[in-house]
Parts: C-alpha cells; structure tokens; sequence
C-alpha cells in the first residue's frame, strides 16, 4: 500500500512559478515511475510529466515542455513540480501518482496504480 500527499498548490500570476510537492509512504520500495496530472473543470485528466525513480528519465506532455520540470529525491521518497512562466491554461487541480506494474515511463492515467487527492492550481490573467 503507497500513500501519497501533494503540496505546493495555489493563485500565481500569469508568468509566475509554482513548486508541487508529493511525498510517498507505505510501500515505496514497489513504485518504478511516478508522475504528474492535471483535470480542469469540465475536461479529462491529463497528462503532465513523469519520472522513473531508477535513473531519471523524464517525460513531459507538450503543452508544459521547457516550461516544467519534475524531479525526484528518493532518500525523501518525494518527487516535485517545478512550474515556471504558468499561464491562465494551466489552472487545474494537479494529483501526483504512483505505477508499480511497469517499469518503462509510463504516460495513460490508467497505468497509474495511486493517487494522492490533488492541489488546486490557479493561474489568473
């Protein structure tokens, strides 16, 4: 069992910065990949960014590329949102996940196997 918590959420400017927290616990040993979503209201989750715990490897969805980084510091079993020149399209609760199943970076919500219960981000104009 993993449990994870986000922090980090909040009302910026457009063109301001954010940095999202998540810290696991439980069975951390079993995650291989972590990643970050989004859902704005009335639209499907989305894909945001992912990391493999292993080595790093990154992946990022085009709309947030250059402009997010996500990190990871498993010492703290923690991975991080870093996001830089934010614009009102952003706004969106973010959730952190977990994937245990598969060891490639994975990128569909439904390979996600936890989730914590989201930040609100919001990016006024």
């Amino acid at each position: 069992q993993v449990q994870l918590v986000e922090s980090g959420g909040g009302l910026v400017q457009a063109g301001g910065s954010l940095r999202l927290s998540c810290g696991a616990s439980g069975s951390t040993f079993s995650i291989y990949n972590m990643g970050w979503f989004r859902q704005a209201p009335g639209k499907e989750r989305e894909f945001v960014a992912a990391i493999r715990r292993s080595d790093g490897s990154r992946y990022y969805a085009e709309s947030v590329k250059d402009r997010f980084t996500i990190s990871r510091d498993n010492a703290k079993n923690a991975v991080y949102l870093q996001m830089n020149s934010l614009k009102p399209e952003d706004t969106a609760v973010y959730y952190c996940s977990a994937a245990w199943r598969y060891r490639a970076l994975r990128l569909n919500a439904n390979e996600y196997d936890c989730w914590g219960q989201g930040t609100q981000v919001t990016v006024s104009s």
